[in-house]
């Protein structure tokens, strides 16, 4: 073995047609130099691993980037540890390990800062919430900013936990516990979303515990005054809110259901309305008879060349603004009940309008199947008029029975459409010439029965 020297090295070369070759100092036991075919020199360092006798060689750099002598001082360094029984091979590429860690956590962190909440939002509503129904995108994209306005400029990964509960008890203590269970709904969706496509590693969303009082049951059933009073109430608003609550009231359709509704939807003679699988709330088409009531509204509305909308005001998008609208209904219906019947009442005897108990556009749903089931449709076909997925017929009956009951859904219907319109016309009070379904059907019942 030759004493490594710059004039050794020089002229070291592999053999022809090697591809390496290797020779070792004789002043630095364990220092060797390596040149290889294409002309590099490079120093490295070898030894004797004691656990496993085998023959361990580490790179220590090429030379003329290291001299000689700084090359020998090197390998005596990395020898001494093994000396100590220490493996310098193992330590080196530990730290390389760290620090491959170190640098990919460095990346991430970047990448995080730069994926905000506000980020996160954006791109759930873009490449998931483009397939829901357009109401739940928009509210969901609402509830999250407003509810997390002060963290949307922050990471979405350092939404904590706490920040969550937070947040959301703020809401429950402001009496606003549906909003804040509705928020927990829409920000577990949104999170859970980001974690399974591996943009978030933690949901701090999930497991929550339900928020008391955030969805309390609906009971609220409007008697038939205020069937009257709303009827006639709707027929004080211009256009688009009269033809949009009655129709409401009419058809037991869903408020965004009807608010975009379109011509093409509709047959010719107005006769039935077709609401697309699109827009329906579970995903299933569904025919709506139109009671004549129905069709006298649709015959008011001015209907705009190239536009398919049928309640659109800006021909391009359908109607918003229903809690104003519904402020308008409410006014007109205490301005209604606080109308004495004597003439012209003094002002100081004029009695004050009583609070008129809360509704929502939604109860004329559940008020519509009530009255049915009281008028004796049976449970089946309120089901299908409600176009609910499950209901009266459930289990294995569910999965053979897909008959669509249209005509019964017809004449419940038109029942329904003739109650709510004598209410209107009778000041809440049946006409003399309607006459009830329910005693006739149970007559009718009672006689078959015997």
């Amino acid at each position: 073995m030759p004493k490594l020297t710059d004039r050794f090295i020089q002229s070291f070369r592999p053999a022809e047609g090697a591809k390496d070759r290797l020779a070792f100092d004789t002043e630095c036991r364990g220092l060797g130099i390596r040149a290889t075919a294409n002309g590099n020199r490079v120093f490295l360092v070898q030894w004797t691993d004691a656990a496993t006798g085998r023959k361990v060689r580490e790179p220590l750099g090429a030379w003329g980037s290291l001299t000689v002598d700084q090359a020998r001082e090197a390998a005596r360094v990395r020898l001494g540890k093994v000396a100590q029984g220490l493996n310098p091979k193992a330590e080196r590429e530990k730290t390389k390990a760290e620090d491959t860690r170190r640098r990919a956590e460095e990346a991430q962190a970047k990448q995080e800062a730069r994926y905000t909440l506000e980020t996160l939002i954006e791109e759930w509503a873009r490449l998931h919430l483009s397939g829901r129904r357009p109401s739940y995108a928009a509210e969901a994209q609402r509830a999250l900013r407003n509810a997390f306005a002060s963290h949307l400029v922050y990471a979405a990964s350092s939404l904590s936990r706490s920040d969550v509960v937070g947040v959301l008890d703020a809401l429950a203590a402001a009496g606003k516990a549906p909003i804040a269970s509705r928020t927990l709904a829409y920000g577990r969706a949104c999170y859970g979303w980001a974690v399974k496509r591996g943009r978030l590693g933690v949901n701090p969303f999930a497991d929550l515990p339900v928020i008391a009082g955030g969805a309390p049951s609906r009971d609220r059933v409007l008697t038939d005054a205020e069937l009257g009073a709303l009827w006639r109430a709707a027929g004080t608003l211009g256009f688009p809110f009269r033809p949009v609550v009655r129709l409401l009231l009419l058809t037991a359709a869903r408020r965004e259901e009807v608010a975009g509704m379109g011509w093409s939807e509709l047959s010719a003679d107005l006769s039935t309305w077709t609401l697309p699988k699109e827009r329906a709330k579970n995903g299933r088409a569904h025919v709506v008879h139109l009671p004549e009531a129905a069709r006298a509204e649709l015959r008011l509305v001015p209907r705009i060349d190239g536009r398919d909308l049928v309640f659109t005001v800006t021909g391009k998008t359908p109607p918003s603004g229903f809690s104003k609208a519904k402020l308008a209904l409410m006014t007109a219906m205490k301005r209604e009940a606080g109308d004495s019947k004597s003439p012209s009442p003094a002002p100081a005897t004029k009695r004050a309008a009583p609070a008129l108990p809360e509704w929502r556009y939604h109860d004329f749903r559940r008020t519509a199947v009530t009255w049915l089931a009281g008028a004796g449709f049976p449970p089946h076909v309120a089901d299908r008029l409600l176009n609910h997925v499950t209901g009266a017929i459930q289990g294995v009956a569910a999965v053979y029975q897909r008959h669509d009951f249209l005509a019964e859904r017809k004449a419940a219907l038109d029942a329904w459409a003739t109650h709510v319109v004598a209410c209107g016309e009778g000041g809440g009070r049946e006409p003399e010439n309607v006459v009830a379904l329910a005693p006739r059907r149970q007559r009718k019942a009672g006689t078959e029965g015997t």
